[in-house]
């Protein structure tokens, strides 16, 4: 038996086409850990606040090698929440994966391996959760990690905006901004974009134009 110690909560591996981040298109596979101390309004994974199974960090490297290919994010839920997920983004850098960690903002990634590509979530107001953002986080950020934003509403885009120019995110990592699916119209957030000139990328999530809210795509 596996030392408890050596075990993380997952709710599922799989392997599909990343569909945000600057990784975006690159055939992945996503490590999804249970658990969640946040409830954003716009959340997709809910199925994966509660669950899962128990896996040793050797058994996820295996089925992780098993479906052969180079890029790995680990996500959530919120994957910070387990403490031995700092050890399992070490052991997939150590085998040579090009690792990403999906992360909402909420919880300190200062301890991440600085090999890992940090996809850190900034909170809006309309997702409810804006209260939870850790600012400090923003100060420990590489260039090659990435601050995402998720925009519900012409409210959340003004507050977005602001944020950027105030923190000067620009300078610091690539800043991605994206429409909550099904909720804001993207022509509406790219036309708000090119008037201001905001120096981010502006994405749309390729997994959900292709699958929808499909489990495990």
């Amino acid at each position: 038996m596996t030392d408890v110690a050596d075990r993380l909560r997952l709710t599922e591996i799989f392997c599909s086409l990343q569909g945000e981040s600057r990784s975006v298109g690159w055939p992945t596979v996503f490590v999804r850990l249970t658990g969640c101390p946040l409830r954003c309004g716009y959340c997709d994974t809910a199925y994966a606040f509660h669950g899962g199974e128990w896996w040793s960090i050797d058994s996820i490297l295996a089925e992780v090698a098993g479906h052969g290919v180079q890029h790995v994010c680990v996500t959530g839920g919120e994957p910070l929440a387990q403490r031995r997920c700092l050890a399992l983004l070490t052991a997939l850098c150590d085998v040579g994966y090009e690792v990403s960690l999906e992360t909402s903002g909420a919880l300190d990634v200062a301890p991440v391996d600085p090999r890992v590509v940090r996809v850190m979530d900034l909170k809006t107001p309309d997702s409810g959760e804006a209260d939870r953002n850790l600012w400090s986080n923003l100060q420990v950020l590489a260039p090659q990690d990435q601050v995402k934003f998720v925009i519900c509403s012409r409210n959340d885009y003004d507050w977005a905006r602001e944020v950027i120019r105030r923190e000067a995110l620009d300078r610091r990592c690539e800043v991605l901004i994206s429409p909550s699916h099904a909720q804001l119209d993207a022509v509406k957030l790219a036309e708000w974009m090119m008037a201001d000139r905001l120096p981010v990328r502006f994405q749309l999530q390729l997994h959900k134009v292709l699958w929808g809210n499909q489990p495990g795509r």
